[in-house]
């Protein structure tokens, strides 16, 4: 075994282990269910030992078969008992003694004294109103005094009796049961509250995670890791804690009634057939379990790349429909799906094979039992007997099949979870990380060099942003503009260097606090599937309606909120990313949150490069007023935004290039005239060219 399968056979011992520990905080419930599960096993096993004496009960002792059955038995009773003599000479008396016993024995019915003794033993134990007269009757002394006869003339046990045995059976019955409804109910509300919490446990996970894991990350194979895998484990483990605690305890019963019956009985054939049987049921559930695991851990990631599809596609419907491409991401569909389908049709196939190969091995050894009691004449009370409990374990036995099954499928998806879980890309807090009270003096970048993996993006980046000014960096795409922001609001930590707020590192402050002096306006507004008002409060949910009327009017998204495009104003739901608003709407409403929340520093990310003249107006006035009075740093698309500002950085590869005024940059006639020509004077550009 190389190196790689002696982790891989860690990993999931550890999983076994490592879900087990999410029952703790539940353990009481647990606990009752187990317990209730002990409760299955005792009252099935008390009610397998009644069976035998109800069966001795309803038999006929005086007809005429009976007595040559019981004539045979005596009479081999007696040449068992000279053949055992062998070797040893008896006087002519022990000979008469010997024989006398067995035809007159002193307790005719040893059953039913050992029967009445036990009875009485129980009554004196535990103060039962219940009182034994010799072999005749039975006196109940509560609620009311009254007698039940023991034997009728003949021998034969009175109905009376017999009852009290029915009665036993019967309440046994029930106790085994309402046990088994608790422990199932028990079990499966811990098994359905574990998977809450592993599902809520992958969100806070997911949510902690680095901006870099989701450039890398797949967002429909995180979906599917979220549901799929979590629901597997759902179904798999409610059904494995309570099969688990119930079924091995009822199979313990069973095959103590086995043992108990048989030695009674004298006939050990049953118990050598399930010697034999077990292992030919063990070994190859065992064999194809961990071959079930390994193919619905393939199946899982095959469904998650069904969920990936169908969430490209749906989220990418307008170019699908807009290039005629239908039918190729109907191919590419079924083609991803026809290999889901064939991993699940390989598993089935062995979980399948689980139960006809159960059922053979038990058929087999009840006719092997059978035969062999035909071959020695057992009675038919005994054969009963014996059978009974036998027959009652094969349904245990048959779900403890089903669990391995199950634990198979919910180890499979639990490796994936506990492997999801065990990402850790989110940025560090130090220990005693310094809150951000106030933003005061500057923002500054210091010597900033930061690469995505190998491809170094900035290169020395060094300037200042001083409170209240406005700071716009332009450059073409991937420059680097939109990195610059990021590391502003630590999204990402620098490879050297620092970006300082006040003189603190970022990287010094709790995140939270710095976050909380920072608003973003993105070029791509993001909206939730909820009302206009909570998308507009999200981020500040102490809002009242009036703050959030305010905000809006600041926004200038008031008006388009209230003039009856919306009928439902406020509390019109948006749709996905806000498909029932236009673009200027969505980007109005993602500046009134940014003006709700009221932060001192802004990040605007081209967030009028998408709008067309009009509606950029619209939302330019909407910006200004959103920027007053704070510290603003754009990444601009469009340099007529940003004519005012105090400082305009270029870059170019990841490098300043120039910085100045607007007035200065022009002056210089570098990098950022050419822009700006080229976009202000695009055909005397042309002609000059």
């Amino acid at each position: 075994m190389n190196k790689r399968q002696e982790n891989e056979k860690k990993f999931k011992a550890q999983s076994y282990l490592r879900l087990l520990r999410y029952t703790r905080p539940y353990w009481f419930r647990l606990t009752l269910g187990v317990i209730a599960g002990l409760l299955v096993g005792g009252s099935l096993f008390g009610s397998l030992m009644i069976i035998p004496e109800l069966l001795t009960a309803a038999e006929q002792p005086a007809d005429r078969h009976s007595r040559t059955i019981n004539i045979s038995k005596k009479t081999m009773q007696i040449v068992d008992r000279i053949e055992a003599a062998k070797g040893r000479k008896l006087s002519r008396e022990e000979k008469l003694q010997a024989v006398e016993n067995i035809l007159n024995p002193s307790d005719p019915d040893p059953k039913l004294t050992s029967s009445l003794e036990k009875l009485k033993k129980y009554s004196q134990k535990f103060g039962l109103p219940v009182e034994v007269k010799g072999k005749r009757e039975v006196v109940i002394t509560w609620p009311v005094r009254f007698a039940i006869p023991v034997c009728t003339a003949s021998g034969r046990m009175a109905w009376q009796f017999f009852g009290l045995y029915v009665l036993a059976f019967v309440l046994g019955w029930t106790i085994k049961n309402l046990a088994t409804y608790a422990n199932r109910y028990y079990t499966r509300w811990v098994g359905a509250k574990v998977i809450a919490d592993l599902r809520n446990e992958a969100f806070d996970k997911l949510l902690e995670q680095s901006l870099k894991y989701y450039g890398k990350m797949d967002v429909g194979h995180l979906i599917s890791r979220c549901t799929n895998d979590t629901s597997t484990i759902e179904t798999s483990v409610a059904n494995v804690i309570a099969d688990a605690t119930r079924c091995p305890i009822e199979i313990l019963s069973c095959i103590i009634a086995i043992y108990v019956l048989s030695i009674r009985s004298h006939n050990y054939v049953l118990i050598l057939v399930i010697l034999i049987g077990t292992p030919l049921i063990v070994v190859p559930v065992a064999i194809l379990g961990r071959r079930i695991r390994h193919i619905y851990k393939s199946s899982l990631a095959a469904i998650a790349e069904v969920i990936s599809r169908m969430h490209e596609v749906f989220t990418g419907i307008l170019i699908v429909k807009a290039y005629n491409t239908e039918e190729l991401e109907q191919q590419r569909f079924r083609k991803i799906n026809r290999k889901y389908f064939r991993t699940i049709i390989r598993a089935l196939k062995l979980q399948l094979l689980m139960s006809p190969l159960m059922e053979i091995v038990a058929v087999a050894s009840t006719l092997v039992f059978l035969v062999y009691s035909y071959s020695r004449d057992v009675n038919f009370t005994v054969l009963v007997a014996l059978l009974a409990p036998a027959i009652m374990a094969y349904r245990p036995i048959k779900d403890l099949a089903k669990v391995t099954t199950y634990l198979q499928r919910s180890m499979a998806a639990a490796d994936r979870y506990f492997d999801l879980i065990d990402t850790d890309t989110g940025l560090r807090e130090k220990s005693g990380a310094i809150t951000l009270r106030e933003f005061r003096n500057e923002i500054a970048f210091n010597d900033v060099v930061f690469s995505y993996q190998e491809h170094r993006v900035l290169d020395g980046i060094s300037f200042k942003i001083s409170r209240g000014s406005l700071v716009a960096v332009v450059g073409e795409t991937g420059s680097g503009k939109t990195t610059i922001a990021n590391l502003i609001a630590r999204f990402y930590d620098v490879n050297s260097g620092s970006v300082t707020i006040d003189g603190i590192d970022v990287r010094d402050l709790s995140i939270k606090s710095l976050r909380r002096h920072i608003g973003i306006v993105t070029q791509d507004p993001i909206l939730f599937n909820e009302t206009i008002a909570e998308n507009i409060a999200y981020g500040s949910p102490e809002a009242t309606p009036a703050e959030i009327e305010e905000a809006a009017k600041k926004a200038n998204a008031h008006k388009f909120i209230v003039d009856g495009r919306h009928p439902e104003g406020y509390n019109t739901e948006v749709g996905e990313k806000g498909s029932k608003l236009s673009g200027g709407e969505k980007q109005r409403i993602a500046i009134a949150r940014a003006v709700l929340r009221n932060p001192p520093i802004l990040i605007l990310d081209e967030a009028t490069s998408a709008l067309d003249t009009v509606t950029e107006r619209i939302v330019q006035e909407a910006l200004n007023h959103a920027m007053q009075n704070r510290t603003v740093f754009a990444i601009a698309h469009r340099l007529s935004t940003i004519r005012n500002a105090n400082l305009i950085i270029v870059l170019d590869n990841g490098k300043i290039v120039e910085r100045g005024t607007h007035e200065e940059l022009l002056a210089a006639g570098g990098i950022y005239k050419k822009l700006f020509k080229t976009q202000f004077q695009p055909h005397k550009t042309s002609q000059e060219n």
